[in-house]
């Protein structure tokens, strides 16, 4: 099954640590959708959301992945799913045409909230290693991040890339 990721799972090691069969696919874009960080997490932090706004100048850029259907119940456990966040199936542009895939979206959300600095580096080294566009990356920097009240889970979020990331 196809899964179009827009956040932290962009990042293939993220994804695959999550998801071992998850093969990357195509760089999408899903028009009509806003990239938001407002899903209110349970850790007390914000988390992505491609807010549908029907505006077809609006657009959220991300990567298509194909993870096996029989994984496809660990990454809902990881999403969340029913609890926070909800799927739908999408239409994406892509270089090579348009392709269906389905999605996480955010059903709770807290616009007070700001993402974790080791969230939003998941969000952007995906962005950056999947060659996102330059201004939209820029867009996901200005983004206003804040520390995670634990440095251990900090920490355990960004080893799997190896080397300790500086925020």
């Amino acid at each position: 099954m196809l899964c179009f990721s827009y956040g932290s799972n962009m990042s293939a090691r993220r994804i695959q640590a999550r998801v071992p069969s998850a093969r990357f696919v195509a760089v999408a874009e899903l028009p009509g959708h806003r990239l938001r960080f407002h899903k209110a997490a349970g850790d007390g932090s914000a988390k992505c959301d491609a807010q549908e706004t029907g505006n077809p100048s609006d657009r959220v850029i991300g990567v298509v992945y194909e993870i096996d259907d029989a994984e496809k119940p660990e990454l809902d456990r990881h999403e969340a799913l029913g609890f926070g966040y909800d799927e739908k199936p999408v239409a994406l542009n892509t270089s090579d045409g348009m392709i269906e895939a389905w999605m996480y979206y955010a059903t709770r959300i807290d616009k007070t909230l700001k993402p974790f600095h080791w969230y939003k580096d998941h969000v952007l080294i995906g962005a950056r290693e999947n060659g996102l566009p330059a201004d939209y990356i820029a867009w996901i920097e200005a983004v206003s991040s804040i520390d995670d009240p634990k440095p251990e889970r900090h920490a355990r979020e960004l080893s799997i890339y190896g080397s300790p990331h500086a925020h």
